[in-house]
């Protein structure tokens, strides 16, 4: 995978967590921040780093952040400034602006003044958590879209020794397969003709009442 040139303004938590994340995934990163103790406690980690303000605009055009793959804006605090580097960041070109939210009318305002997504950690976090904890047979959950999303849940006793045809998921359940899981593996795309082991976790997409009707068979 092609390494992406980052830049990440906010060294917030969440600032600080996608700065890691981005390094230990082998991107070229530069953060700012115009709180100096935030940028030398990132700065072992993350030597491309600057202490300026972004809402003056002077001061991003000299980061050159028209040269990044993504522009991030993860300020936490002050959605006003998140307001002003964003408009800014379009206007000097960025190619992509990922801008983060912490209400629904933030991120409203973020869209209509250019950003080309908006991200709502505390938000997804609730409904992944909700979700999970929902039913005691969800081990993981990862939204697609507003109707749609993956879930890992263990095997129904019914089907161990059975196939997947023999199951017939599609029909029964109205969700499909598309992994199965155990300790020592992760079979994607697994054959019809796969026969379901007492430790498996199967990885399904549907609906979450369809999944929801599926786990209180388990």
């Amino acid at each position: 995978m092609k390494k992406k040139s980052v830049l990440i303004i906010g060294m917030g938590r969440f600032g600080r967590h996608l700065a890691m994340r981005m390094l230990e995934l082998g991107n070229d990163v530069m953060i700012v921040d115009k709180d100096a103790n935030l940028i030398d406690m990132m700065s072992p980690y993350c030597p491309d780093a600057s202490i300026c303000d972004c809402t003056n605009e002077n001061v991003l055009k000299s980061l050159g952040v028209d040269e990044f793959d993504i522009c991030f804006v993860t300020i936490g605090e002050d959605f006003q400034s998140s307001l002003v580097i964003t408009s800014h960041l379009k206007a000097l070109g960025a190619k992509c602006v990922v801008a983060k939210a912490g209400q629904d009318i933030q991120a409203d305002l973020l869209r209509k003044i250019g950003a080309d997504e908006v991200i709502y950690p505390e938000k997804e976090i609730a409904e992944k958590v909700a979700v999970r904890y929902n039913s005691n047979n969800i081990f993981d959950f990862i939204p697609l879209t507003s109707d749609f999303s993956i879930y890992e849940v263990p095997v129904l006793k019914d089907w161990i020794g059975k196939t997947i045809v023999e199951v017939n998921v599609r029909q029964q359940y109205n969700v499909s397969i598309i992994g199965i899981k155990n300790s020592t593996s992760l079979n994607t795309m697994p054959n019809a003709n796969y026969v379901f082991n007492r430790d498996d976790h199967i990885i399904i997409v549907g609906k979450a009442t369809d999944v929801f009707k599926l786990t209180s068979k388990i």
